[in-house]
């Protein structure tokens, strides 16, 4: 009987030895979170608006006695306007010069020509003209002091200064006041 017991027990566990194994059930699966977004980044405070650069001054030079704008001067007088365009608060001045030869009288209906040549080419392309004013200097106001061709150059010109609120339009027969 033991015998049978003992044929009994190695039947049985080669029995058990020769079915498949079912594979071993997995843990149970965590939930695992996906992990939360980051926080929006603050939004970026507000920057306040920069008001536009301030018109720079300018200067355009003429040829002796000569009133008519060089294409140079159109050049200067087309970047001064574009500045003053983003700048509607200020106005220009125009101040016409000349160099030193000529009589005062001359010198200061000259500079009056100089200083309208400009200031039209200024109105024709688009500036309010309540915007604009212009003043003759003659030669009383050189910037180059000197008589030789090198000053002189430096002197024939008209001078744009920008300036704050409208200052309108001064006539010919309006005498400079400084």
């Amino acid at each position: 009987m033991r015998s049978l017991r003992s044929l009994s027990a190695l039947l049985l566990a080669l029995v058990a030895c020769s079915h498949a194994q079912p594979p071993p059930t997995p843990p149970p699966a965590q939930a695992i979170a996906a992990p939360a977004p980051p926080p929006p980044a603050p939004a970026p405070a507000p920057v306040a608006a920069r008001p536009p650069p301030e018109v720079a001054p300018a200067s355009i030079y003429f040829d002796y006695d000569i009133s008519e704008l060089s294409p140079a001067s159109r050049a200067v007088l087309q970047d001064f306007l574009d500045q003053a365009r983003a700048r509607p608060d200020q106005s220009v001045r125009i101040e016409g010069n000349c160099d030193e030869r000529g009589s005062r009288e001359y010198n200061l209906a000259l500079g009056q020509r100089r200083a309208e040549a400009a200031r039209k080419y200024l109105e024709n392309l688009g500036m309010d003209t309540s915007r604009i004013t212009t003043v003759s200097n003659g030669k009383e106001r050189p910037r180059a002091s000197g008589s030789d061709e090198a000053a002189w150059k430096e002197n024939r010109r008209d001078d744009l200064i920008p300036t704050s609120g409208n200052v309108g339009v001064s006539s010919a027969a309006e005498p400079a006041s400084r």
